[in-house]
Parts: structure tokens; C-alpha cells; sequence
């Protein structure tokens, strides 16, 4: 029986304890998971790709099944350069549910073979994005229940070079 690979792809800017429950739940499912950082130029970002796979890295370590890697393009292409049989999206609340069917069918028709798995987070995530998790840091609020201790100081070192800058 061929190995089942799934890409996990997105842009991870920070990765949260919610990537990280999606990618162990993902990990119990296939064979291996590959962690994907999108490359896209379009947004801007406040860790560099680099830094976002060394993070994820960092925070997957314990699962032998995991590895992380960037990418550019189109992800179905990448997925398909991988050996995947499935892209893994999280679909935090019923708001997500029409962008990620969208890009589903699209990514299907882009490539027939790839299915597309949408994995709820466990409850303590479900309202969890990368974008509020910066919005509260940004105003100095608590962070620790969606990050780890070093992504949180990533964070805030972060913040404090930007204000050093202004």
C-alpha cells in the first residue's frame, strides 16, 4: 500500500497552538504530513519565511511523522510534486466554510486525484487565527493560551524592534 501524504499548506504567520492541533490530529491520519509556508510576495508578513519554517519545526518536533517545508506556485502542484493524495484545511467556524469549499473544488479541478480534508480545531482554537493572535500582541494583550513560550517571545521581540524602528 502506497504512503498516504497530506500537504497542510498556508502562510503560518505565526504558527499557533491551533496549527499545531490540526497537525498532530492530520499526522494520526496519514502516513506523513508535510507542513507547507506558502511563499506569497502579495502579503506581507511579519516573520519571514525562514522563520516560519524554523518555528513549525520547532513546534512539530515530537511527531516523527511531520516535516516542514516552503513553497511556491500553486499548492495543488506543489501537493502533486509531493506524492500527496490530500491537502489538509482547517475550518475553524461556518464563516471559513464558503472560501475553503471554493478553493476545494477549485484545487480538485486543478488536479482530479487530490482530495481536499477539512479538520475542525479542537475547541479551545475554533475562533483561533494567526491575525488576531498579532492584533492582541501588538496591544501588549496575552497571548500564552494560543502560542508557545518561544513563538510568544518571537512575537513580542518582534513587536519591540518595529517600535525601536518607528
Amino acid at each position: 500500500m502506497p504512503e498516504r501524504i497530506a500537504v497542510y499548506p498556508g502562510s503560518f504567520d505565526p504558527p499557533t497552538l491551533g496549527h499545531l492541533d490540526l497537525i498532530s490530529r492530520a499526522s494520526r491520519i496519514f502516513d506523513r504530513v508535510i507542513v507547507a509556508v506558502a511563499r506569497n510576495h502579495a502579503k506581507s508578513a511579519m516573520f519571514t519565511v525562514d522563520e516560519r519554517v524554523e518555528m513549525l519545526r520547532e513546534l512539530t518536533a515530537a511527531i516523527a511523522n511531520v516535516e516542514v517545508s516552503s513553497f511556491k506556485g500553486l499548492t495543488v502542484d506543489y501537493a502533486r510534486e509531493c506524492g500527496a493524495i490530500a491537502l489538509i484545511r482547517g475550518l475553524r467556524a461556518i464563516s471559513d466554510f464558503e472560501f475553503e469549499l471554493g478553493l476545494a473544488i477549485n484545487n480538485h479541478k486543478l488536479n482530479p486525484e487530490m482530495d481536499t480534508v477539512l479538520l475542525m480545531p479542537s475547541e479551545p482554537y475554533l475562533f483561533l487565527s494567526s491575525r488576531q493572535v498579532k492584533e492582541i500582541a501588538g496591544f501588549g494583550g496575552k497571548i500564552s493560551h494560543y502560542v508557545t513560550p518561544e513563538i510568544e517571545r518571537r512575537i513580542r521581540e518582534r513587536f519591540a524592534q518595529q517600535s525601536d524602528q518607528s
